[in-house]
């Protein structure tokens, strides 16, 4: 299924989300950085640039070396392996992710409050990838964590509203309304049990989708979106208008 919007009313529309839109250049900006290092050093130099800034679970619990040039402190890794992708197709498709429900939960939170919420989800994701895969030496890098954070965020604030989807049939795609409870609770069952699934495999059998990191930004995202967002804000873009499929 590919989201391409969210219902939401006339009022919200004069809440220009600013911060989800900088967040979304900030990681073109990443991106374009590592194809530059790829271009001018070749992929030994990209391979060694995603090393040193994308997440590697063992140099946290201190079951490998830590690669040499990466940043210190250790920590700083957290934050900028959070913006960076390995592919167009995944950047893609995580900003389209993005797009379509950050804008919502910025105008139910404010700006500020949204990078905030955004990030300790991000760190959250993180935190469970490291549980969850202790010995692992392979880079985890991209938004998805955050960003299943701030899916989680909308589940809570906005269950009933409609999302605009296309789902695939073989080479076909059709358009859908789906309620967003059902679209995100379903991506999330889908996450869990592909995580389930990985539990003391080869990280890279997964393909290296970082199954658990996009559990635990969800889980942060649904415990901590009352903490960050208005009342006021979430009961105005609660009354959603309804749109054609």
């Amino acid at each position: 299924m590919i989201p391409y919007n969210a219902t939401e009313t006339d009022d919200a529309e004069s809440i220009v989300p600013i911060a989800n839109y900088g967040l979304i250049a900030l990681n073109f900006v990443v991106f374009f950085i590592e194809l530059a290092v790829g271009i001018s050093g070749g992929e030994n130099a990209l391979s060694s640039f995603v090393q040193r800034y994308a997440l590697v679970p063992c140099e946290y619990t201190a079951h490998c070396s830590i690669e040499a040039g990466t940043p210190y402190p250790l920590w700083i890794t957290l934050f900028t392996s959070m913006f960076m992708h390995g592919g167009w197709a995944h950047i893609l498709g995580n900003m389209l992710y993005l797009y379509v429900f950050g804008n919502h939960v910025e105008r139910s939170m404010g700006h500020m409050a949204y990078v905030a919420f955004y990030l300790l989800c991000g760190l959250g994701a993180n935190a469970l990838e490291i549980a969850t895969a202790v010995d692992s030496s392979l880079p985890g890098l991209g938004a998805s964590g955050a960003i299943a954070g701030v899916l989680g965020g909308y589940l809570v604030l906005y269950p009933n509203s409609r999302i605009g989807t296309l789902i695939g049939i073989g080479f076909l795609y059709f358009p859908a309304r789906i309620y967003a409870w059902a679209f995100i609770v379903f991506w999330f069952l889908l996450q869990l049990v592909n995580g389930i699934g990985s539990l003391g495999a080869d990280a890279a059998s997964g393909g290296g989708v970082a199954y658990w990191a996009h559990v635990g930004g969800f889980l942060t995202g649904v415990v901590l979106v009352r903490l960050f967002a208005q009342p006021a804000r979430v009961q105005n873009l609660g009354v959603l208008r309804a749109q054609p499929a």
